[in-house]
């Protein structure tokens, strides 16, 4: 069987991977010249299974108003004159509900869980470098009532297998030492010991030079796909930037944002919106920067030591500019982050900034288009896109197979609202 695959992002190049491996013959296309160029790029470097729970929640809602009249906020929104962008926001406040919140968090503890264990059978295969650790992870709270409410989500998340221990805020400094400069201004914290790190740039290259020396795969970069052709129910082929025509049995299309310009012209609208995000890279030695993950509830804000770096990463930002890195905002990060820990030299910090492909109920879209019987979507995975990525093509894999799924696949199919 011929598969295309749209994208070389980390879940476009796992999806590539994990097709591959079933032998069917893969044909990846970018229109960069190198992949993880976009939203995988610099992200947080957490591997968060644990702690999945959708940006829409009950909580949200009346912190938004401060948030958006606030410059340190954590959220900023631009008003645009776009549809698109109306009908998200519609979307996601409606997807504030407790029950659409709490179906949401279990949907996708159940793809998280399918995604460690993915990961676990590539590395057993691949040996890949992308400084990974099994280090285990903190939230941080300053505010008693923040983790009274974190508490009760521990307690919910138990009983659908996570295993986390709330800490006083010694308890927490005993954990993680570099935290200790602000430790009489925490709470305390959540801990998960389950959960992991890894630089998802350096995950995504070195994959994808696994991939290029498997015999069943061609690799098409710095090629964009211009539109994809259909006809009675089913896509005959694509046209890429050269003007060349590829054909296919089947098409997947894992392109991030650009996914929506693919599939509109077909008749598919996928609800994905751009959330900015901002991350920063500090070189670091050992015992001043932590060994645990880190995130600073409160700020929104995720610290992830990432071999010789620390990876700070933050910020959500709706209408907004994608490409620019803001002084105000990327300011902001690296004055908080060097309250948490003093002795880095944040003035040398690499900046970026990128936009995540996000659903307005934070679940990414798995599994067929409509309409089309052999086209078929990996898009939608916001903030959580490395955390998810080889879950997320291991259970496209078996619908594209017609086998058994691993995890019920509903929550993530088109138009399924929860």
């Amino acid at each position: 069987m011929r598969i295309c695959v749209i994208g070389a992002g980390v879940v476009g190049v796992t999806t590539a991977w994990t097709l591959a491996n079933r032998g069917w013959q893969v044909t990846l296309v970018d229109s960069h010249s190198d992949p993880a160029q976009a939203a995988s790029y610099a992200n947080g470097g957490q591997l968060s299974y644990s702690y999945v729970a959708p940006l829409a929640g009950p909580g949200v809602l009346p912190n938004v108003p401060k948030w958006l009249w606030s410059k340190r906020s954590p959220l900023r929104f631009h008003l645009r004159m776009d549809p698109q962008q109306w009908r998200w926001c519609a979307a996601f406040i409606a997807s504030c509900r407790g029950s659409v919140a709490r179906y949401s968090t279990a949907s996708l503890l159940d793809l998280a869980y399918l995604s460690r264990t993915s990961l676990q059978h590539l590395l057993d295969e691949t040996c890949l470098e992308f400084n990974h650790a099994r280090n285990g992870k903190l939230i941080v709270y300053r505010s008693p009532q923040l983790l009274d409410k974190a508490t009760k989500l521990v307690e919910y998340q138990s009983t659908l297998g996570a295993r986390q221990l709330v800490l006083s805020a010694a308890e927490t400094v005993r954990r993680e030492p570099a935290l200790r400069p602000i430790e009489h201004k925490l709470a305390g914290a959540i801990y998960t010991p389950s959960e992991e790190s890894g630089d998802c740039r350096l995950f995504t290259h070195n994959l994808f030079a696994c991939i290029r020396s498997l015999p069943n795969v061609e690799v098409r970069m710095n090629t964009s796909i211009q539109a994809l052709h259909g006809s009675r129910g089913a896509v005959t082929h694509a046209t890429d930037s050269r003007g060349e025509r590829i054909a296919a049995d089947h098409f997947v299309v894992a392109a991030g944002l650009g996914s929506r310009g693919l599939l509109r012209p077909l008749g598919v609208n996928p609800l994905l919106y751009p959330l900015k995000g901002y991350s920063l890279d500090v070189e670091t030695q050992a015992g001043v920067a932590p060994g645990i993950s880190v995130t600073d509830y409160e700020r929104r804000t995720v610290y992830a030591t990432l071999g010789s770096s620390l990876r700070v990463a933050a910020m959500v930002g709706i209408g907004m500019n994608g490409g620019n890195v803001e002084s105000d905002r990327i300011g902001l990060v690296k004055e908080q982050a060097a309250e948490l820990f003093p002795r880095l030299d944040f003035s040398k910090a690499r900046a970026w900034a990128g936009n995540r492909p996000a659903t307005p109920h934070g679940r990414p879209i798995i599994g067929p288009a409509p309409r089309y019987d052999n086209l078929w979507m990996n898009i939608g995975h916001g903030a959580l896109g490395f955390t998810l990525a080889c879950g997320s093509s291991h259970l496209l894999g078996a619908q594209m197979a017609g086998e058994n799924l691993p995890i019920d696949a509903s929550p993530f199919l088109y138009g399924h609202a929860g």
